[in-house]
């Protein structure tokens, strides 16, 4: 029978835990287990344990307590050394990584240059999104700040920026929810003239002085509060200072605009930032608006609406627009119109941050087209860490070896990942410090084509500099962690053997999946971009209803009747001159006035609110617009007529065009007569459904001149038209535009959005063809030995071609089944913005995998070719 053990006692032990040092415990308990032991076999264990807990008293002396254990600097790769030092194993990383990239150029230089590709596009695509983010939000309480705007119901609601002139004053006077209410109208290109003779073309804002008070432009001369009060003071921008007065102290000075008024600078603006919508840098009274332009200001009425005549509010702490929009409003409406044009005439706030992205209200750009860049941004960045990772895993079987040399000498999991993580950050580092040179030499260029003033400058834009931190993080991480996973799992036997083959059942089938996205994100971008193109196309070559070509249109400065007589007789005398129009607006035009229509002495307004046109009776022959009932206008002013298109008889509900003529008709206050009805033609852009129209004389509305010109004798018509214009017009700048280009102004944000999708998919395009070449490159030497047996055979080029296409065209094939349905819906929403737009057929998704397919040929084919020139005697002769 085995002799029963005795233990010593727990607290005896767990004390010189306490007190001694950890590499003296051991030595000290086994001395005293076996002294105990020793004692309960001579003196028994009461006695053995009595001694124990006197050998522990004793045993409390200063040279048994615990001390620091020397420091001792491990080895980096031993098993055993369980704190190496940080600093030194960053260090070896990145020394290791710098060798192993110097070695591997072609590697290194595909995933640097796609990475840089990315992150540039990235970068440029982050600070146009910030830009246009940020507009007007410097303004003091700007979530209190709101601008009226007018919708005018019929059969479909029409926005205006615009409302009717007395809004201002009866917001102000009769509810008592705003702080403070602001008007302004806009006039664009007018003439300022100096006392020194110079003349300068400005767009000139009339502004209530309480405006200054809504919003934060800080004056360096003068004082906001009295700077625009009498009706001949002028607040000018600091830019604009320097410009016609230099170094002069600017306030004091007098111009004059337009011939019309003369003001004298009261006060000095800072220069307006670059994120606000507000570009005017003179601005007037507004009083003087009804010297200036008396046909935008009508005192008490409330009729018409004008996108240039903007009211502005600040409403008081605790006034929300909700109730505003459902108490207020309806009430002035209620005040201010009879039972039925109050129906038509609705007000509605629009916040501050709105007004830069609310298209229906000429906001700048849409809310959408920065997702879509933002998204954009993100699927570049994304396929270049699909090239990283794809071609990582790709490497991983010539890697084998060198990672089972590592764990043979004893480096963990955790070291050989943050070897690969180390790799990669190089990489990517270096690539992100290119990408943001290569964005901020593209920013002129953007600049350029958005007409923005955009600057990138990481060391004076915080943000910016967390995004790109940010992004370097998420871009390592991305590209790193599974490529450094898959090689710090291999086990080392395997490895040093050499028998990992491309048959795992994870890296590579990934690759695959890779691959496969990589595809699909280029044939999307590809198909956005050739719906892009064609709808373009459509909408420049769509008969639009009216002559657009050889068509000079000139700005009038002074629409009185007198002056516009002159002119229209000095220019008939021209031999190139085939006809003379005046008018508001072009056929083709964003600008125009909307009112309501009472038709043929009805007790009730109709049910649609109709666009209208002032225009002589030449502005039909000219820009080709057929009469297709009664007549055309009569040159007269004095007596209203009325010609209306197709879209208004629908709308009347009117059998035949014929019952319209010689019916009465009152548009926007004023009674008149139908005389003729034309053929629908596109007054705005094709985005837009044509909608009931009016075409009338309005003398004092005449803003434009239309001339149909010889283009043969371009240049000395345009010189004979500039002395005809000086004659009239001597204080004024001689400018022209063509009729054509205002149709493509239309269709100017669309063309710049193809130009942005057509550098996206290029770059998209390019960055995946740089993958494509190294996942083949590596295939190549990996199959060196196969196709040199191959050739031995009797393989032709073509063969291996195949050998090296089929994988790919398969990967293809399932890309265009993921992008085509994508494509499809994304297309198709964009086109919902276009009233006549082209329905995407199958032949653009069958266009857009040839081109695919035909890079991916291209770039796959190359790198095959050259594999199946190499002599086979040299790659066989070690078998």
């Amino acid at each position: 029978m085995k002799p029963k053990t005795f233990q010593p006692p727990r607290w005896a032990e767990r004390l010189i835990g306490r007190i001694a040092a950890s590499d003296l415990q051991e030595e000290i308990l086994g001395d005293l287990y076996e002294l105990f032991q020793k004692r309960i076999r001579r003196f028994g264990l009461l006695a053995a344990q009595l001694f124990y807990m006197l050998d522990i008293v004793l045993l409390i002396h200063p040279r048994l307590w615990r001390r620091a254990p020397e420091k001792v600097q491990p080895s980096l790769y031993l098993a055993d050394s369980s704190t190496p030092n940080p600093i030194a194993m960053l260090s070896n990383y990145i020394k290791v990584a710098f060798r192993k990239l110097n070695r591997q150029k072609s590697y290194t230089a595909i995933n640097a240059v796609s990475l840089t590709m990315g992150i540039a596009c990235a970068v440029l695509i982050f600070s146009l999104v910030k830009y246009h983010l940020s507009f007007e939000d410097f303004h003091t309480g700007k979530d209190r700040i709101f601008r009226i705007y007018s919708e005018l119901h019929g059969e479909k609601i029409a926005y205006n920026t615009g409302v009717p002139n007395p809004m201002g004053q009866a917001f102000r006077s009769e509810y008592a929810v705003a702080e403070t209410v602001g008007r302004i109208a806009y006039l664009p290109k007018r003439v300022v003239s100096l006392p020194s003779g110079n003349r300068f073309e400005e767009d000139i804002a009339f502004a209530d002085p309480e405006f200054f008070s809504i919003f934060n432009f800080p004056l360096i001369e003068g004082s906001a509060s009295h700077a625009l009060q009498g009706q001949n003071a002028a607040l000018i921008t600091e830019q604009l200072a320097r410009k016609y007065f230099g170094d002069s102290d600017a306030v004091g000075q007098t111009l004059r605009i337009d011939d019309s008024l003369m003001v004298r600078v009261t006060g000095v603006l800072a220069n307006l930032p670059d994120n606000t919508d507000f570009r005017s840098q003179i601005f007037v009274p507004f009083g003087n608006l009804q010297r200036h332009s008396p046909w935008m200001v009508e005192k008490d009425w409330w009729m018409s609406v004008n996108k240039e005549m903007q009211c502005f509010v600040r409403l008081k702490p605790g006034i929300s627009a909700a109730s505003v929009n459902t108490t207020v409003f309806p009430a002035i409406s209620n005040r201010h119109y009879d039972k039925e044009a109050s129906k038509y005439f609705r007000f509605k706030l629009q916040q501050l941050a709105d007004v830069h992205f609310n298209m229906e209200l000429r906001g700048k750009t849409d809310k959408k087209n920065l997702y879509t860049f933002a998204w954009i941004g993100f699927f570049l960045v994304l396929t270049a860490c699909v090239n990283f990772v794809n071609l990582a895993t790709a490497q991983a079987v010539a890697r084998s070896r060198e990672i089972g040399v590592r764990k043979a000498l004893g480096s963990q999991r955790g070291a050989l990942f943050w070897q690969f993580m180390t790799e990669t950050a190089v990489i990517a580092t270096g690539a992100l410090v290119v990408a943001v040179g290569l964005a901020y030499l593209s920013v002129p260029m953007v600049n350029q084509l958005f007409e923005i003033n955009l600057s990138i400058n990481p060391f004076k834009d915080i943000h910016l500099l967390a995004f790109l931190v940010t992004l370097l993080v998420v871009v390592v991480f991305c590209s790193g962690a599974y490529p450094g996973l898959i090689l710090a799992r291999f086990q080392p036997v395997v490895a040093l053997k050499g028998k990992l083959t491309q048959s795992s059942p994870h890296g590579f089938s990934l690759r695959k999946g890779l691959v496969v996205g990589q595809f699909a994100i280029s044939q999307l971008l590809i198909i956005g971009t050739l719906v892009m193109t064609n709808q373009l196309r459509y909408s420049q070559q769509a008969n639009l209803g009216f002559e657009k070509n050889a068509i000079v249109i000139l700005p009038v400065p002074d629409n009185q009747t007198s002056k516009i007589t002159s002119l229209k007789s000095e220019l008939n005398r021209l031999v190139d001159i085939e006809n003379v129009t005046f008018f508001d607006t072009p056929p083709a035009s964003d600008a125009i006035g909307r009112s309501n229509m009472q038709f043929d002495s009805r007790p009730e307004h109709e049910q649609f609110m109709i666009s209208i046109k002032a225009a002589d009776d030449q502005y039909v022959p000219m820009f080709k617009i057929p009469v297709l009932a009664g007549r055309n206008l009569n040159p007269s002013d004095t007596i209203r007529e009325y010609l209306l298109n197709e879209t208004a008889i629908k709308a009347l509900g009117l059998k035949t065009m014929d019952d319209a003529i010689g019916k009465a008709a009152t548009i926007n206050g004023r009674r008149g007569t139908v005389v003729g009805v034309v053929k629908d033609f596109h007054f705005r852009s094709l985005r837009t459904a044509i909608e009931p129209l009016c075409m009338t004389t309005r003398g004092e509305a005449y803003g434009s001149c239309g001339l149909k010109i010889n283009l043969s004798n371009m240049s000395s018509t345009i010189a004979r038209l500039e002395t005809e214009w000086a004659k009239i017009y001597p204080s004024s700048i001689f400018t022209y535009r063509f009729m054509d280009e205002d149709v493509e102004r239309l269709y100017k944000l669309d063309n710049v959005l193809l130009r942005l999708f057509q550098a996206f998919a290029a770059v998209a395009i390019f960055v995946g063809c740089l993958g494509l070449y190294g996942l083949v490159s590596f295939m190549a030497n990996q199959k060196t030995k196969e196709i040199g047996v191959r050739k031995v055979l009797g393989a032709k080029t073509s063969d291996v071609l195949w050998l090296f296409g089929k994988e790919f065209l398969q990967l293809l094939l399932i890309a265009f089944l993921v992008a085509s349905p994508l494509g499809w819906w994304f297309t198709n929403n964009w086109l919902r913005d276009f009233a006549y737009h082209i329905e995407p057929g199958p032949g653009i998704f069958v266009l857009a995998i040839m081109i695919t397919m035909l890079v991916a040929f291209f770039t796959v084919g190359f790198r095959s070719i050259k594999a199946s020139l190499a002599n086979p005697i040299k790659t066989l002769r070690s078998e």
